[in-house]
């Protein structure tokens, strides 16, 4: 079975290079088709993946700038035909499951790993808002959504199989796409995290300070009870939320991936205020046996059991917020229990899932002559 991996664009590190490098330890002979791939500022052992970009590569300043070429992504993946492979797997955010896997002599599997239908076109006035996008712009750029959109719904349809990363997800390619899928959580290394006997009195959030990531409210609700509050992470809105944080919110700034695993040991509670396709840092937390108290929308649906492994309040609001950190400390908690459910979500878990949902369906696939119905 030749298999062809497809990764939306290798200019940054995310969630989603996570899921290829997990990818490539199970298909490590796989070729990576990329629109882009910024190798100064990708890690060492990618040079040793064999990597293949798009001519979308050569354009100017798209690896500081990829969004402003949003309009040629399309065109980009459909240029590109991996008919000659036997599976096709796809590991999207964006839109490089528009890639052909059919020729009129043999056509490929496609499954496609959806990390999120793509963003900017599904829910474009919610990413317009996020990015400072002003009425006029937002405007301008209404039209060529629009046919993003139209592009990327019939993109959808050339798919074989999708994998939803969470229900989350699962429920937005039903939505947007109108087509099932199957749920297979994304890998996460709990090996790192360990319960530790003993922990301290102050709450943690990990995160990348951004609007979207809601810890301005987290902040204020913890203004408002006067716990401590440690923040671990950089970003744009690091300054304007400086300034919103009483004494009593303690900002360490960006700390060293070393770091994390004895700091989310030894707080009282991990603190998760905004909504996330899925959200790694939860389960990074409850793996160090540590309880979390999240927003109960998103992926934590999935990933936290209100009253076993945290607490999850229903709106972002202070009151509601501050309402679950009070409930939290009415509770008691297992660590040992909260650890025993975040290995549910391992690397092998994810591995073993994944490989065998790709044979029983290549194995369908060759069954029926390899003309599966895509839907």
């Amino acid at each position: 079975m030749e298999v062809a991996l497809v990764h939306d664009w290798l200019n940054q590190m995310g969630g989603a290079e996570a899921v290829l490098e997990n990818l490539v330890q199970l298909f490590p002979r796989a070729p990576i088709f990329t629109s882009i791939y910024w190798r100064d500022e990708m890690p060492p052992t990618y040079l040793g993946w064999d990597i293949r970009p798009l001519w979308l590569n050569h354009a100017p300043g798209i690896y500081e700038h990829h969004q402003q070429y949003l309009a040629l992504y399309p065109t980009a993946w459909s240029s590109l035909n991996l008919a000659r492979y036997d599976v096709v797997l796809s590991n999207k955010s964006g839109f490089c499951h528009g890639v052909h896997t059919r020729t009129r002599k043999k056509p490929a599997l496609h499954i496609c790993y959806c990390l999120a239908p793509t963003r900017y076109v599904w829910t474009f006035d919610e990413y317009a808002r996020s990015e400072g996008m002003s009425a006029s712009v937002r405007l301008a750029l209404r039209p060529i959504v629009a046919a993003l959109r139209r592009w990327d719904f019939n993109a959808a349809q050339q798919v074989d199989h999708f994998i939803a990363i969470s229900t989350e997800i699962q429920q937005r390619i039903k939505r947007y796409y109108k087509r099932d899928s199957d749920i297979i959580y994304p890998p996460i290394d709990i090996r790192r995290f360990a319960p530790q006997r003993a922990h301290g009195d102050y709450y943690l959030i990990v995160s990348r300070l951004i609007p979207y990531k809601r810890i301005d409210l987290a902040i204020e609700a913890f203004n408002r009870l006067g716990l401590p509050l440690v923040i671990a992470g950089g970003g744009r809105d690091a300054a304007r939320l400086e300034k919103l944080a009483k004494p009593n919110v303690q900002f360490l700034g960006r700390v060293p991936d070393a770091d994390l695993p004895d700091l989310m040991a030894r707080c009282k509670a991990f603190v998760f205020p905004g909504r996330e396709d899925f959200g790694i840092t939860p389960v990074e937390a409850q793996a160090s046996g540590r309880p979390v108290i999240a927003l109960g929308a998103g992926g934590v649906l999935d990933t936290v059991i209100d009253g076993e492994s945290g607490v999850l309040f229903e709106e972002q609001t202070i009151e509601s917020f501050s309402a679950a950190i009070k409930r939290f400390n009415t509770l008691q908690f297992d660590s040992a229990a909260i650890r025993r459910h975040a290995e549910t979500f391992s690397t092998e878990t994810f591995k073993h899932k994944l490989t065998t949902f790709i044979e029983e369906k290549y194995a369908d696939f060759v069954k029926r002559g390899s003309t599966a119905p895509h839907v």
